[in-house]
């Protein structure tokens, strides 16, 4: 917590109610990474609000949205499936979205240090921060793959489109990447089980092996794809959110522009009809409401398209200044978001309509989910129009910028609490800080680049970014809502926001007390009791492989439990009076800069800045 002296009275005074912070010899620091205007002179904030809202869009709305949603909406019904959507936007997306984002705002800081206001649940914020590195890990991988198939774009035919995949074509798309295609080619013949698409990603692309068991050479072409996507990262996080908030004007709004083109000429198809209405039309089926996965889906896509429990909203949130409005944020984000995924559903199954009519098949047999629709069914529709490279290029380059937005944010994470632990030491490195993160994540994800890459990527996918996130969102509300208490949080907000009426608070009051708790524990305990054994396609996982799975999954977990019998040993008393220390809010609890910890919180130093200004005055008249 900042603290103030005799010889910064008149940074309190002048410049913001912020003190300027001197070095031991009386000299300046200033922070390359921290603007003029920012309140927070320790720690910055967002250039403007136009770049904390695209950033938070960004967030929020990533590769799910597009390759996710459309296939739940089609699996479940149609537009059926929107009632549930919807209804587990109200009961869980938006009162966590909210809780985090106002929760990061508030004190100020990243995802570990913000339980300072319940240290016995700091673990939550490790957890969080490991499970972005993870993610971290095997996300760039999914976006060196898009670049993969960018560069093999720029060329007629499509390579994916030809049945010798090793034709003049790939060559001079592997050229551009500075490889060889080497002997890798695909079979001359296409199966009736698997298309030439799906030929050119497993045998080219991905050059896979037949089990994880198996890990074969890194594969070149994507390591150097895999550098250059973390070169990407690396430089527009390396001033911080200075740069990164900059980067989000295209990033966070350009497959806004992609989506309303391929729908746009989806829409023209012959047999795009067909395909929106498996999507979303006359062929939804209502009955389908009485099934509960449609309901677990329906929360578990709306908890993790949200992105809640990562530790990316509150670290984006923290660099907010403290009176911004985030209940305002927060609703427009989750409305965005939702009705990105919706929209991007029409741009899609339009495609993929045209492409059912092309083969002659029901829409259902050529629908796909997740890598299967990104890099096998929507490639090879549009690899069936006119101008089919151009329809390619602007696809993959809108996943490359949707995976980008997500990916600033998790690496901000690491970056955030690396500095908010060692604020003295690093708060004038960010551009270190975010190199160095660059490149162990890099070295890390190199396995994911060899024959057995997939395996692993979706490894860390099944352990890592699955039910984890549900434990951590459980405890962070009941955290905040009983051990911080309910009514408590609510008044932070309104230090922020300004006082609102106890009918305002009625919903959210339910939600966090009731509501969400009990929505999250269902989708918890449903998830625990329908895990299986992962598999790639039909390829099994060997015993070790689901070992090490659970192994990653232990450490991330592990700290809640860790830490919280650690915070309570520390705590002097009673075994009942260290419980209860633990689960009370620290002393240096509450508004990060003295001028706006109020009489709740007691602005200490501020109070004892004017106390001197006043006898001082008083002093001098005398």
């Amino acid at each position: 917590m900042r603290k103030y002296d005799l010889n910064n009275i008149t940074g309190v005074l002048f410049k913001n109610s912020v003190a300027v912070e001197k070095d031991k010899d009386g000299s300046n620091n200033p922070d390359p990474h921290v603007g003029q205007e920012d309140e927070n002179t320790d720690r910055g904030n967002w250039s403007s609000k136009r770049e904390y809202m695209l950033s938070m869009i960004g967030y929020a709305v990533g590769l799910g949205n597009v390759w996710r949603f459309p296939y739940l909406a089609y699996k479940h019904g149609g537009g059926a499936f929107l009632i549930p959507y919807a209804i587990m936007l109200a009961v869980a997306g938006l009162p966590l979205f909210f809780m985090e984002s106002s929760f990061g705002q508030f004190c100020s800081q990243g995802p570990i240090n913000v339980w300072k206001a319940v240290p016995i649940l700091q673990g939550v914020g490790i957890t969080m921060m490991l499970v972005s590195t993870f993610v971290a890990i095997y996300y760039n991988v999914i976006i060196a793959y898009s670049i993969y198939y960018l560069c093999a774009s720029f060329q007629y035919p499509l390579p994916w489109s030809v049945k010798n995949c090793s034709s003049t074509a790939y060559n001079v798309s592997a050229a551009a990447l500075n490889v060889t295609a080497g002997n890798q080619t695909c079979q001359d013949e296409s199966s009736a089980s698997q298309s030439l698409s799906e030929k050119y990603w497993d045998e080219v692309a991905l050059q896979r092996t037949s089990s994880m068991n198996e890990t074969g050479p890194v594969v070149w072409h994507l390591a150097l794809c895999l550098l250059l996507s973390w070169i990407l990262v690396g430089a527009a996080l390396f001033k911080g959110i200075k740069s990164s908030g900059k980067v989000v004007y295209f990033t966070a709004t350009f497959p806004y522009l992609v989506l309303l083109i391929l729908l746009i000429r989806g829409a023209t198809l012959e047999g795009a009809k067909d395909g929106i209405e498996f999507y979303i039309g006359s062929k939804s089926n209502l009955t389908k409401l009485a099934d509960a996965e449609v309901w677990k889906d329906a929360a578990t896509q709306i908890f993790f398209s949200l992105s809640i429990a990562w530790g990316g909203l509150m670290a984006l949130s923290s660099y907010n200044k403290f009176y911004n409005n985030c209940y305002k944020d927060a609703i427009i984000v989750c409305v965005t978001n939702c009705g990105t995924s919706i929209f991007a559903g029409f741009a899609i199954f339009s495609i993929l309509g045209h492409m059912a009519h092309v083969y002659q098949k029901p829409v259902s047999e050529v629908v796909n989910a997740d890598f299967g629709l990104a890099f096998i069914a929507y490639p090879d529709a549009l690899s069936k129009l006119p101008i089919s490279p151009l329809w390619s290029i602007l696809f993959f380059i809108m996943l490359i910028t949707l995976g980008l937005d997500s990916q600033f944010a998790g690496i901000e994470v690491i970056a955030t609490c690396f500095q908010d632990a060692y604020p003295k030491v690093l708060k004038s490195k960010r551009g270190l800080v975010t190199t160095a993160v660059s490149i162990v994540l890099f070295l890390l994800g190199l396995p994911c680049v060899t024959g057995a890459g997939i395996y692993w990527v979706n490894l860390i996918d099944t352990f890592c970014a699955g039910w984890i996130l549900l434990v951590a969102g459980l405890l962070e509300v009941l955290g905040l809502s009983i051990l911080y208490g309910g009514n408590r949080f609510i008044k932070d907000i309104e230090m922020m926001i300004g006082t609102k009426s106890s009918l305002f608070w009625l919903w959210w009051r339910a939600c966090w007390f009731l509501i969400t708790p009990v929505v999250l524990s269902i989708i918890l305990v449903w998830s625990l009791y329908t895990l299986t054994s992962p598999t790639y396609g039909s390829v099994a996982y060997p015993d070790w492989g689901i070992s090490l799975g659970w192994c990653m999954t232990a450490f991330c977990l592990i700290w809640i439990p860790i830490v919280a019998i650690w915070n309570v040993y520390k705590a002097s008393g009673s075994p009942w009076q260290r419980i209860k220390a633990a689960c009370s809010p620290r002393e240096d609890w509450g508004p990060y800069l003295e001028c706006h910890r109020g009489e709740r919180y007691g602005a200490r130093g501020v109070a004892d800045a004017n106390i001197f200004v006043i006898s001082n005055k008083f002093t001098t008249r005398l």
